[in-house]
């Protein structure tokens, strides 16, 4: 059974930080691509960051220089690294994962307060 487990969202004040993880289970991790997407209240659901089996990371424009995406291949992890959080940037947060097939977490909250 494939699981992806999303945790270290919450409230956060404008400029704050937070670290959000994704724990997989039940897939081969290392050749999967991750990625991080996010929706808010009313939008759609749009990318946040991705980074591929062999560690190549693209962007969503809105968050470049701010967010890091990286992985733990040995602990079938990604995190999230969100620095100068702002208020646009409280959504749900989703863990992705891209092979063969695709696999979505369940997702966690991030909001940010002015």
């Amino acid at each position: 059974q494939v699981q992806l487990v999303e945790s270290g969202g919450g409230l956060v004040q404008t400029g704050g930080s937070l670290r959000l993880s994704c724990v997989a289970s039940g897939i081969n991790f290392n050749i999967h691509r991750m990625g991080w997407y996010r929706q808010a209240p009313g939008k759609q659901r749009e990318l946040v960051a991705q980074i591929t089996s062999g560690g190549y990371t693209n962007y969503a424009d809105l968050v470049k220089g701010r967010f890091t995406i990286s992985r733990d291949n040995a602990k079938k992890t990604v995190y999230l690294q969100m620095n100068s959080l702002k208020p646009e940037d409280t959504a749900v947060y989703y863990c992705k994962a891209d092979a063969l097939n695709n696999y979505w977490g369940q997702g966690i909250q991030v909001t940010v307060s002015s």
